[in-house]
């Protein structure tokens, strides 16, 4: 089958197609016949190289995929056959198959579109779990980093169901921004000096809620807008610079880190249930997942080229 590798870190051009074999799914597994696969920023940090996070190389690509089993593995979960179609995580997803934990995968209706239905078994579900571990109040102010990408746009939607009094969300360019005020928040440029004294003028008093996956001075700063008692919200550092919290910074203030995978092995039927639940949203137009773009699985670099360049609303997606 073909699949994506890099075997040295670079530019988007490093990502080629290469003939391996169709992976065999161990216990607890399925095998998927990939129709769509979702792109995660991530994997351009893993890509350049020089993360905290670098793997042994040839390196794959993780993502979102979503196709049909086509084979079981043995100790599957029951209800669990061959011919469904699903969306799931999984750590070489850019390909025509692919191996998923059978124990986390999100049922996707026949009818469904397949670059939407990317992101129902992480994006959605870490969205959720991200605002539930928020601790937002009625009434109370969210601020959301990187509010234009995959996870962020989805978290912008998802938060109003918590009925805020406002929601923040910080974007790069004018037309991320533009998206933004559209999804219904107030947009904020972070790349401004002062972004943090616009963000304080929308909110005097604090946020109440802060989701950050940028990391570095960002992190920082953003832990200096929550109001005491607050909660500011970890979920990577796509900077490659791994927050620190300053003692002061922690002074009458909540800082938790949150891993959907984390999640996923600390309280499985819990991720189940924010899987299903994110995925009724969806159905029921509740939650309007955007696709920005669709390229064939050959044309993987220009994915990556447009991740790079921070230019996507919402989510990129190859196709099979």
């Amino acid at each position: 089958m073909r699949a994506v590798r890099f075997h040295r870190h670079g530019g988007p051009d490093v990502l080629q197609l290469d003939e391996v074999a169709v992976p065999e799914p161990a216990a607890g597994q399925v095998l998927i016949q990939a129709e769509a696969i979702g792109a995660n920023a991530i994997d351009t940090v893993l890509r350049r190289g020089g993360s905290p996070w670098d793997r042994e190389l040839p390196g794959t690509l993780t993502g979102d995929i979503v196709g049909r089993i086509v084979e079981l593995g043995p100790d599957t979960p029951p209800g669990i056959a061959v011919g469904q179609r699903v969306s799931a995580l999984t750590v070489d997803a850019f390909a025509e198959y692919a191996v998923a934990d059978a124990g986390f995968l999100a049922s996707i209706p026949d009818n469904a579109d397949a670059g939407e239905a990317t992101m129902m078994s992480l994006a959605a579900p870490l969205a959720l779990r991200l605002l539930e571990s928020g601790r937002i109040p009625a009434g109370g102010t969210i601020l959301i980093q990187s509010a234009a990408g995959t996870i962020g746009h989805l978290a912008v939607q998802l938060a109003r169901s918590y009925d805020p009094k406002t929601i923040i969300g910080t974007a790069s360019s004018a037309h991320r921004l533009d998206f933004i005020r559209e999804l219904g928040a107030e947009p904020v440029d972070l790349t401004a000096a002062d972004w943090p004294d616009q963000v304080r003028a929308i909110a005097p008093d604090g946020v109440d809620t802060v989701l950050d996956a940028v990391g570095g001075t960002v992190f920082t700063q953003g832990l200096d807008l929550v109001k005491p008692l607050g909660t500011m919200v970890s979920f990577g550092a796509i900077t490659t610079e791994v927050p620190t919290i300053p003692a002061l910074g922690l002074q009458l203030r909540n800082v938790t880190g949150v891993s959907f995978y984390g999640w996923q092995q600390a309280r499985p039927d819990e991720a189940r249930a924010d899987i299903a639940e994110v995925t009724r949203r969806w159905q029921s137009g509740e939650l309007r997942p955007i696709v920005h773009a669709t390229h064939p699985l050959a044309d993987v670099a220009r994915i990556h080229e447009t991740l790079d360049a921070r230019t996507n609303l919402g989510r990129l997606v190859a196709t099979v």
